[in-house]
């Protein structure tokens, strides 16, 4: 009989997982891993903001990664360049949210399982949390898909379909945030990116059609889910890192699949 906390544990993994499969694939699509990274640091300030003002540290989480990612979307191409935009705000973010950690008083904070995540510690609330926010991401990815693909194909093109790509480009930010927001307690600050770029990267190795790597990219962060946790429970490694490890395994093990498949059609 698995314990309660393991359940818990592996249920959040397995939401975290499905919310970040469609979204991957818009941000290897896209190349928009920086923007990632930007958001997930974005968070930090969030929580450190929560924890000084004592409300709900998702919350602070998801309204400071929505409010920078947005500002970031809407301000792009104006004056700065995207990349030094977002290594600005993202490092402005973390820095930001540090300092304010270190005046926080009379409060006991574990930065380390806000950097890597605390996988273990899920609770109930956690769990719920989790999966809304997993659910209202996967709606809102089926709802938006085609347009979304339309737009990230070619701009003018979905413009002449009656399509916004500033309104779509909108969508992909306010999932983007939201995904951030429920794995910080998965995996954390450092690694949530990695769970929405690997698993998406391992499937382009081997689907061609858009919904096919959506997909691949869902069994893959799944099983890495699973399997992470279990490697960790055995091997008593860090939880969050054990299962980006995993999913970087199925990335190097569909490579070579993929390199040995064309070698093996080219003969």
């Amino acid at each position: 009989m698995l314990d309660d906390f393991i359940i818990r544990a592996t249920l959040a993994a397995i939401g975290v997982a499905l919310a970040s499969a469609p979204l991957g694939c818009f941000v290897v699509w896209r190349r928009m891993a920086y923007f990632g990274e930007a958001t997930a640091h974005a968070a930090l300030l969030g929580i450190a903001l929560s924890l000084l003002f004592e409300f709900s540290v998702f919350s602070g989480a998801i309204v400071i990664s929505l409010l920078m990612a947005s500002l970031v979307t809407l301000t792009q191409g104006r004056s700065l360049f995207l990349d030094t935009l977002l290594g600005v705000a993202g490092h402005m973010s973390i820095a930001t949210g540090l300092v304010i950690v270190s005046f926080i008083s009379g409060v006991r904070i574990d930065l380390m399982a806000y950097l890597v995540g605390d996988i273990l510690a899920v609770s109930r609330m956690d769990l719920l949390l989790i999966w809304l926010g997993a659910i209202t991401v996967i709606i809102l990815m089926i709802w938006r898909w085609s347009p979304l693909l339309l737009v990230t194909l070619n701009e003018d093109m979905a413009s002449a379909s009656g399509f916004s790509p500033k309104k779509e480009n909108m969508v992909l930010t306010i999932a983007l945030a939201t995904v951030v927001a429920v794995g910080i307690k998965i995996v954390g600050i450092l690694l949530i990116v990695a769970m929405l770029i690997i698993p998406a990267a391992s499937a382009r190795w081997i689907v061609s059609t858009p919904e096919g790597m959506g997909i691949g990219a869902g069994i893959v962060g799944i099983s890495s889910a699973i399997l992470g946790i279990k490697s960790a429970f055995i091997f008593d490694t860090p939880t969050g890192p054990s299962i980006v490890c995993v999913a970087s395994i199925f990335f190097l093990l569909l490579l070579i699949v993929s390199l040995v498949s064309k070698r093996t059609k080219n003969f």
